[in-house]
């Protein structure tokens, strides 16, 4: 079963999670069979991309999607891991060219510089002109050297975002989609009594705490095998043994997808009647698979003008000339 373990540093400004995606994982990469999977390195990359999204939903109060996107110019166009608040999760990615054996990040999606990660903050009840928040972050260092680990990208954006020293630690396979995360706590009032705000504050603090650079160099000694293999009792023994740690109820991330026939059906209603009708004039009707789950929604011509005719229907009707 998929577990995500929240903990705290007894004593020390620092938090950490702990996230072991198994059977949600697995149910991700069997709704891909039918399509033919994904190349083992795609797999690698969308799992860790999955796990982290777990991490990150998890580490902020938001009532709304965390949707995690790599777009590139390699093989891979778009990879997508969207995290619900109750951490049901999915995840899907779009494949268009050879992917080689042993391509890096760069070789998958960032050939020319192209590539960028896309953190999006969707909140469930918009209000009105409300948008949802989005930090981009490109997928090359200052000096234009590419990046080879989704880790470092989203440990900038965090640094980025929230003024805060973040380690982030993933691995993936065919069984497991895994991570650990080190964050510092920020810092909390003393700031405003110097007249200086939260945030100027937690920028001052940014590498220089002791006690966060310690816990961070030892999560670093973890390695991928362990992090894949070890139960999260074992991997937080091992590494923080000399450590006081205060652990909290364990969260249970599940895989859901959020796919309808309603939401198929708006999405031919905005394409228009003349564009849903001239798929049916080629292909006798329209069939859509959900690239998340392989849900198959179908309309044939007698469900494709249903969804016109109830479109008129909740038209207001039109005010009188007076």
């Amino acid at each position: 079963m998929s577990e995500l373990h929240k903990f705290i540093f007894d004593g020390l400004p620092v938090r950490g999670m702990l996230v072991r995606l198994t059977d949600s994982w697995q149910e991700i990469l069997k709704r891909r069979q039918a399509a033919g999977g994904y190349p083992v390195e795609v797999m690698h990359l969308l799992g860790e991309m999955t796990a982290a999204g777990a991490l990150m939903q998890s580490n902020i109060k938001f009532n709304g999607a965390l949707v995690l996107q790599i777009f590139g110019d390699g093989p891979v166009k778009l990879a997508v891991a969207e995290v619900q608040p109750d951490l049901s999760l999915r995840a899907t990615a779009t494949v268009t060219g050879v992917v080689d054996p042993g391509s890096t990040l760069s070789q998958l999606v960032n050939v020319n510089f192209e590539g960028r990660c896309a953190i999006t903050l969707d909140p469930k009840d918009k209000f009105p002109g409300q948008q949802a928040y989005q930090g981009v972050v490109p997928l090359f260092g200052d000096n234009r050297e590419k990046i080879e680990n989704i880790s470092e990208v989203l440990e900038h954006y965090m640094l980025q975002s929230e003024q805060l020293d973040t380690k982030l630690i993933l691995a993936a396979d065919g069984k497991v989609a895994a991570g650990l995360l080190i964050q510092r706590l920020p810092v909390k009032g003393q700031g405003n009594l110097e007249g200086q705000s939260q945030s100027d504050a937690n920028e001052d603090e940014i590498g220089k705490n002791e006690d966060y650079k310690r816990i961070s160099i030892l999560a670093s000694t973890l390695k991928r095998e362990e992090l894949l293999t070890l139960d999260a009792d074992t991997i937080l023994h091992r590494l923080f043994w000399e450590e006081p740690i205060t652990r909290f109820e364990v969260l249970q991330p599940s895989f859901a997808c959020s796919c309808s026939r309603e939401r198929v059906a708006s999405m031919l209603r905005s394409l228009g009647t003349d564009e849903v009708e001239g798929i049916i004039a080629e292909q006798g009707k329209v069939s859509v698979t959900c690239e998340f789950c392989g849900a198959q929604q179908e309309f044939d011509p007698v469900d494709a003008a249903q969804i016109f005719t109830q479109a008129d229907r909740q038209l207001p009707p039109p005010t009188a000339v007076q």
